[in-house]
């Protein structure tokens, strides 16, 4: 029995999600495939660079097609309209002012796929955001991460 970990979606990551999906099937596939066809033209496939690199990047296309597939298949979409702004969930965007220097910071809660940092989006499996869900403005959130124990201020909590 496949038991495919369910995949938690803003409805920004879904749309990126199905428009690589239908970039990958329509125009990439078919790139592929010409590369592919101008590989065999060139003769003996057994010494043809051009044609294994060309089956080989058709493989990962193919690989990534199923990825997001069964990503979709097992979406949970966060519907922002239903997020609170008393406590920090998946998908709240949240101002937090690091206790020790002072230095604000702004995330936006994530599910792992659309996890970026340096575009302000941390995953919910991470140190900080796992520790950052549940809590509420005001509260004093203190957390382990790889560079050591982080303590975080919440000021503001938004959808």
């Amino acid at each position: 029995m496949n038991m495919q970990k369910q995949t938690i979606l803003t409805s920004d990551g879904l749309k990126k999600l199905e428009n690589e999906l239908e970039e990958l099937k329509t125009k990439t596939r078919k790139d592929v495939a010409s590369k592919i066809k101008t590989a065999i033209s060139f003769g003996d496939l057994s010494e043809n660079s051009e044609y294994d690199e060309a089956k080989n990047e058709q493989a990962m296309v193919e690989a990534r097609i199923s990825q997001i597939e069964a990503m979709l298949k097992n979406a949970k979409i966060v519907d922002s309209d239903q997020l609170s702004n008393d406590i920090i969930e998946i998908g709240s965007k949240v101002k937090l002012k690091d206790a020790l220097d002072g230095e604000i910071f702004e995330y936006r809660i994530v599910g792992s796929m659309e996890a970026n940092p340096m575009e302000g989006r941390i995953s919910d499996e991470s140190p900080v955001g796992k520790s950052l869900l549940g809590h509420k403005i005001g509260e004093l959130v203190e957390t382990e991460t790889p560079s050591g124990v982080v303590k975080y201020e919440i000021l503001d909590i938004n959808r």
